[in-house]
């Protein structure tokens, strides 16, 4: 009784209880126009079929799988279900180290320079609307699309796993898949909020989308090539250095390696879905004795990779930030 008499008394109050906000309107207006979009829906339909390939061919070798495995308690089969492969397909988290950047690439990469070439920015400007409300709802309505997108792969791969299989699923499993999820999500908003800053940078949308898929070729091609050239030219011989400067050359590599965003993305994903890595980088004798040969817990795994999450996470937050302030200090009206 008291909230309708404040509402009668105060019709703001009631109209701001049935409308949504502006921002949740561009949100919900950006998720309608991708679903209708025939560039979401192609690649939709490659990361569905890739999911299903994959998950097709770690069904047809997971008996030859638990055969082998030395202690039943230690088999982690779902895990399984995302890592195993027959060598002919590879598994899925390596397909979305490539179709998740081209996914945040084709969701961002005309975000703001169509709207300023179809002229609608400026009637959206028109509106009484916050400025930065169109950019975090192009990038939030991107993003909740892939989440929801790779949750609902992850809840059907544990649900068919667990029909097909009759084998319960253990919370660790759960926990480590629901990170895999997460960090996918992560990943793709990487190369989402690099296609927004670039569509701010770019007047034409093809101008944007070759240079974000340059930017993805470079990391995921070439750079891996200049850095071991770089090393072969500058690097001593291996032959005359001693364990130690050896190792210290290979962490130096390692963390020039790990500058490149699909480093960091194999880096975690490989620990969070494999419970036996103990450790990304070279390790000694010395460090290895004493050491018990078991699979690492959900929060040494984390502990591990906690770097490589924070360096995604990290990236993810510059470029957006690098493209929210060019975004508003940007002439719209012309």
């Amino acid at each position: 009784m008291n909230t309708i008499m404040s509402s009668l008394e105060n019709p703001h109050v009631q109209n701001q209880e049935r409308w949504p906000s502006p921002f949740w309107t561009m949100v919900g207006k950006e998720i309608a126009d991708h679903l209708r979009s025939w560039r979401f829906i192609v690649l939709l339909v490659l990361i569905v079929l890739t999911y299903w390939g994959t998950t097709a061919v770690a069904m047809a070798n997971l008996r030859e799988v638990v055969s082998k495995a030395k202690d039943s308690d230690q088999l982690f089969l779902y895990l399984k279900l995302l890592t195993t492969t027959e060598g002919t397909l590879p598994p899925f988290h390596v397909f979305l180290n490539f179709l998740g950047p081209l996914l945040g690439i084709g969701l961002g990469f005309d975000a703001i320079n169509s709207e300023q070439q179809n002229g609608t920015l400026t009637r959206v400007m028109a509106q009484p609307v916050y400025r930065d409300n169109l950019l975090l709802s192009k990038f939030t309505s991107s993003l909740l699309l892939v989440g929801v997108l790779l949750l609902s792969l992850t809840l059907l791969m544990i649900g068919g796993g667990m029909i097909l299989t009759g084998v319960f699923i253990e919370v660790g499993e759960v926990l480590r898949i629901f990170g895999f999820a997460l960090l996918c999500t992560v990943y793709v908003g990487f190369w989402l909020a690099l296609a927004i800053l670039l569509s701010i940078l770019f007047r034409q949308p093809s101008t944007s989308a070759l240079t974000a898929i340059g930017i993805w070729l470079f990391f995921t091609v070439f750079y891996r090539i200049v850095i071991e050239l770089a090393v072969g030219a500058f690097a001593p011989d291996v032959k005359e250095l001693s364990q130690s400067d050896a190792i210290r050359y290979n962490g130096m590599i390692m963390s020039l390696l790990r500058l490149a965003p699909s480093q960091l993305f194999t880096d975690a994903t490989t620990t969070l879905l494999m419970p036996s890595v103990r450790s990304l980088g070279p390790v000694t004798m010395e460090q290895m004795a004493g050491a018990v040969p078991s699979p690492l817990s959900l929060k040494d795994s984390l502990m591990v990779v906690w770097p490589q999450v924070s360096g995604l996470v990290a990236a993810t937050v510059l470029c957006f930030a690098l493209g929210y302030y060019l975004f508003m200090r940007r002439e719209v009206r012309s």
